[in-house]
């Protein structure tokens, strides 16, 4: 059986799991940006891109947060207090998540795909 302390630590590692993604998801943007820039490319489609990549990387490290959060919550001392932290937390990742599934697709998450018409090329 697994005890307490053992969910916790469980818990803890998804933490940092969690700051990992989001540190590395930066720095790789980052570096693209960089590479991008010495490429010679230049203005909003970079600068959208690195957006993008970014808003993808805090979603991602925000996920294992939230989720590190959740088992240390349930595997606890239960009370008031943590269940209105843990509720605060997931509201706030809840918002942030929304805004950036606005921000990768350019819809809301309840939004359904709008599917474009494909043009014919001229030559």
């Amino acid at each position: 059986m697994i005890h307490i302390e053992g969910i916790q630590q469980i818990g803890v590692l998804l933490d940092y799991l969690g700051a990992v993604i989001i540190l590395a998801g930066i720095i790789l943007s980052t570096l693209a940006v960089v590479k991008h820039i010495l490429q010679h490319m230049r203005g909003a489609k970079v600068y959208d891109r690195y957006r993008k990549d970014l808003a993808r990387s805090i979603l991602l490290g925000l996920e294992f947060l939230v989720a590190g959060d959740i088992i240390r919550t349930v595997s606890g001392n239960v009370s008031i207090a943590s269940v209105v932290a843990l509720a605060i937390i997931v509201l706030i990742r809840s918002f942030l998540g929304a805004e950036f599934e606005l921000e990768i697709n350019g819809r809301w998450p309840w939004q359904k795909k709008v599917k474009r018409k494909k043009t014919k090329k001229r030559k």
